[in-house]
């Protein structure tokens, strides 16, 4: 981070198979002025963006519904979640995908 709160960054490579997951070690500054030595796993899909779909008419949102393997193994029954309408950019910027109406 720019503003000193992170120092000693590295990084182990734990997958590379449906995505990247990197493992990060790292000192953290606290607001107590100590040094604290953390950890972090870091999964890199790429850019992504997400959109919340409104239909004035009926003053409402538009969401979907996803298979997440997560929630399914945290105990939700269908695995199901409901979420705003997203995905990866795959290369492009937001601003590409919005005049291509993707």
């Amino acid at each position: 981070m720019k503003n000193g709160t992170v120092k000693n960054i590295t990084k182990k490579l734990l997958s590379d198979n449906w995505y990247r997951l990197d493992k990060y070690f790292f000192d953290y500054h606290r607001e107590d002025g100590a040094w604290e030595k953390q950890e972090r796993e870091v999964y890199d899909c790429g850019d992504a963006a997400a959109i919340l779909l409104m239909h004035k008419e009926r003053a409402s949102v538009i969401l979907t519904k996803q298979f997440r393997m997560p929630a399914y193994q945290n105990g939700v029954a269908t695995g199901m979640l409901v979420e705003v309408c997203a995905g990866l950019l795959e290369g492009d910027t937001p601003e590409v995908y919005q005049e291509r109406g993707s």
